[in-house]
């Protein structure tokens, strides 16, 4: 017993000194809180998780998600000693460490597979990026839920294969954080249990005392959710570890938090009980004489004890390696029984859609009176979802609106984890945070809800384009034409802000088959996140005999009605809604003799990811008059205008109105556009 109690000191103090030393040489970082956490780090690693180091994409492992970001050391530290492989980028492991020691030494340096926080793709054993406090634990949330959506679609008696649990470390700060709220609220609706997060409850934050802005009674906070709630008092006491996520392990009504007790010091005296500077290095000086408390050689850097290596070899390694190729034996065995299922896993796994999947999607005839585009993109929807089985998703409450829920498929909720209509509640943040999480399970994830609210959403949604997780949302009721619920309602700059965002493909469709167009480069993408803009009010479905076919949406633009011998002196662009007003204004304006072009530009992104011939094409440089109409503001449309164009579109916010009135107050007419475009000539 005193051997394996000494092996196991030596092993947390070999996580805590890699940290110090990490922080050190990079003159940057948090070493305080990879300190404190090194034995929560070490039970869980050591002795508690489902995992291989060998094949970390194994998609039976348990997965651990590091919400206090800012703690990456602990993280980095632990993949380092576990001996956590790299996956190519066929996703296959390379046999290279995904951590090595000369990369821990690089510590937040360019290029380094330790950067500041954990950022997902970037290094194996990171199964999600965290940083900004909350996301961690709302993305391990999504991920809890696949693993019982995937285990009540794809098990079957004597196969227990594809549920896991999902651990998440996380900090006063992620607690604070409103997503971790709306988080914690629905996991305990879902009585998600198989989900465990450890709360570091250190009463200390960069500005001092969490006294000074945190006193609620956190326990009964979440004993109020619906989650099992355990304490530590002291997180260097292992078997009280040990315990609480035994009793995780063993329990079945609802995810649990194990509240850890830790400290955070700020020298040398208290280092044994775990300490370290929270937010900046400890100093040289300091961080010999923290060794030196530990019983560490004070001379030493980056150092990591042979038998520390071995212990971990034959620890994690040896166990996940039994864990790995047990669970393989029995997948092999699944598929001879179920060859079915088990393709479809597959190729969730392999981010494939099944063949035909488009199959269903019929073409929108020709209709004056048409439909809004989110009632376009629910036909389309289903259309799809037919052939996709692990398409799912839902609404901030707000699926009647949205028409987002998949028609002949149950709701998922407690006794009910394989069904595929998910409800959100009024948690938007959340929503995006937990699409995120089950896309990283290989799942085809999507969250609604009304455009304006992507204010709430965003944080997640830049999550997503930063880890290129192929996330989609259904964002209706895109514009002014929301009316008479007013301003607060009407997005107005929301356009502008998602395209700002790297990786993000923002769609705006014109009609019901730009919308299924749409919809079919959305779902084809494998490592980017995609917004659909919808409209509440009917769009004319246009007669695809007269205007060039939807399939220009996949270019992003495209020529939708041109000159009648395609030599165009004015160019009018437009997204969404604002189509239908430049086709009417191109008609008068052709009738008057002007050779006028309309383009339609749906996608930005895709669109800018043509090739210059094409581009020059449809927009041909020659021509400078040009008259850009969207219902937003005019940020990002100058690119295309050029010095000269004309952008008519907003400049305040909206008003309470009916829709029409909006309308015409606020220029969106054909005649302003005509007037426009004669401006420009």
């Amino acid at each position: 017993m005193a051997d394996q109690n000494r092996i196991e000191q030596l092993a947390i103090n070999t996580i805590r000194t890699l940290s110090m030393d990490a922080v050190q040489a990079a003159r940057s970082g948090h070493p305080g809180t990879p300190m404190a956490l090194a034995p929560a780090a070490y039970v869980l690693w050591g002795e508690v998780l489902n995992y291989d180091p060998a094949q970390p994409a194994w998609p039976g492992r348990d997965r651990f998600v590091l919400s206090c970001g800012h703690a990456s050391m602990l993280l980095y530290s632990i993949l380092y000693l576990a001996g956590v492989k790299q996956l190519g980028e066929d996703g296959r492991p390379t046999g290279e460490p995904a951590v090595s020691l000369d990369e821990i030494k690089k510590f937040r340096q360019l290029g380094s597979r330790c950067p500041g926080h954990p950022e997902y793709r970037e290094t194996s054993g990171v199964e999600t990026t965290t940083g900004p406090l909350g996301q961690g634990v709302a993305t391990s949330v999504g991920m809890a839920i696949a693993a019982r959506w995937l285990a009540a679609t794809f098990d079957r008696p004597d196969f227990d294969l594809f549920d896991f649990n999902v651990y998440a470390l996380c900090s006063d700060g992620d607690l604070m954080e409103g997503v971790g709220s709306e988080a914690a609220s629905i996991a305990g609706h879902l009585k998600l249990s198989n989900l465990c997060w450890i709360y570091d409850d250190n009463k200390i934050t960069i500005e001092g005392a969490t006294s000074l802005a945190f006193s609620e009674q956190v326990a009964a906070r979440f004993s109020g959710y619906g989650w099992n709630v355990l304490e530590v008092e002291d997180v260097n006491d292992l078997d009280a570890l040990r315990g609480s996520l035994e009793f995780f392990r063993d329990n079945n009504d609802g995810p649990t938090l194990v509240i850890v007790r830790s400290v955070i010091a700020f020298g040398a005296p208290n280092a044994a009980n775990t300490a370290g500077a929270h937010g900046a290095p400890l100093g040289e000086e300091e961080v010999r004489l923290t060794k030196e408390a530990y019983g560490w050689n004070a001379d030493a850097h980056f150092l990591v004890p042979d038998e520390v290596a071995t212990h971990f070899r034959d620890g994690i390694g040896a166990r996940g390696q039994r864990a790995y190729e047990s669970w393989a034996m029995k997948f092999a065995e699944y598929a001879k029984r179920y060859p079915e299922p088990a393709e479809q896993f597959r190729r969730i796994q392999r981010s494939e859609l099944p063949d035909d999947w488009d199959a269903d999607i019929e073409p929108f005839p020709a209709d004056a009176k048409g439909l809004a585009s989110r009632a376009s993109s629910g036909k389309v929807l289903n259309q799809i979802a037919k052939n996709v089985p692990w398409l799912l998703g839902g609404s901030a409450d707000l699926a009647p609106s949205n028409k987002s829920l998949i028609a002949g498929c149950n709701d998922f909720a407690p006794g009910s984890y394989a069904g595929r209509n998910f409800h959100f509640g009024i948690r938007e943040h959340a929503m995006a945070a937990i699409c995120n999480g089950m896309a990283l399970c290989g799942l085809r994830a999507y969250g609604a809800t009304f455009f304006v609210f992507t204010d709430y959403m965003r944080p997640a949604m830049r999550m997503a384009a930063m880890m290129g997780v192929p996330v989609f949302y259904i964002l209706t009721h895109d514009s002014i034409g929301v009316g008479e619920d007013g301003p607060t309602h009407q997005p107005v700059e929301q356009l502008a802000a998602l395209r700002a965002i790297p990786n993000l493909a923002v769609f705006r469709p014109a009609d019901a088959n730009e919308v299924a167009e749409a919809y079919k480069s959305v779902m084809q993408l494998k490592d980017q996140p995609a917004a659909l803009v919808l409209t509440r009010q009917n769009l004319p479905t246009f007669d695809r005999n007269s205007v060039a076919p939807a399939s220009g949406v996949r270019q992003g633009g495209y020529v939708l009605a041109d000159a009648a011998d395609g030599d165009a002196e004015v160019i009018l662009m437009a997204t969404g809604s604002e189509v239908a007003v430049c086709v009417e204004a191109w008609r008068q304006l052709s009738a008057e003799g002007v050779k006028a072009r309309v383009v339609s530009l749906p996608c930005f992104e895709l669109f800018d990811a043509q090739p210059e011939a094409y581009r020059d094409a449809v927009l041909p440089p020659a021509v400078t008059a040009r008259v850009a109409v969207e219902a937003g503001v005019e940020q990002g449309w100058r690119k295309y205008l050029g010095t000269r164009g004309r952008f008519v579109g907003m400049s305040s916010f909206g008003a309470s109105a009916p829709v029409a009135v909006l309308l015409k107050h606020f220029g969106f007419t054909a005649e302003n556009v005509v007037a426009a475009a004669k401006g420009q000539l």
